[in-house]
């Protein structure tokens, strides 16, 4: 599994699958974001069967998830919030990783008001 390091406690990457879990926990991530909307392609796996297994791994999960090309205001607050409230540090994927990294910029330039 490949991943981009934004910051020291956040990093982006593509589509996750349940088998890469193992590989983030070992990379040391506490918590995982999920900012790809279900069913986008077809073939995805769920942010469920996500959650099941990051919470198997006693990882804490989120998800927000963000239409491409159509990010909201409220995904800013609910990705800030989320920044917030869970350990660091923090994966977010989606198909790409470039929305999670955009939503990321949005979030600290709302910080610097």
């Amino acid at each position: 599994m490949e991943y981009r390091q934004i910051t020291e406690d956040y990093a982006v990457s593509g589509q996750i699958a349940a088998e890469d879990v193992g590989a983030i926990k070992a990379a040391g991530f506490k918590s995982v974001i999920c900012n790809r909307p279900d069913e986008e392609q077809p073939g995805q796996p769920s942010h469920d069967a996500i959650k099941a297994a990051v919470e198997a791994a006693g990882l804490a999960f989120r998800y927000i998830p963000v239409v491409s090309g159509q990010m909201t205001v409220e995904n800013v607050e609910d990705q800030a919030e989320a920044l917030d409230e869970l350990e660091a540090p923090v994966l977010a994927f989606c198909r790409s990783g470039a929305r999670c990294t955009n939503l990321y910029a949005l979030v600290q330039e709302r910080k610097r008001g």
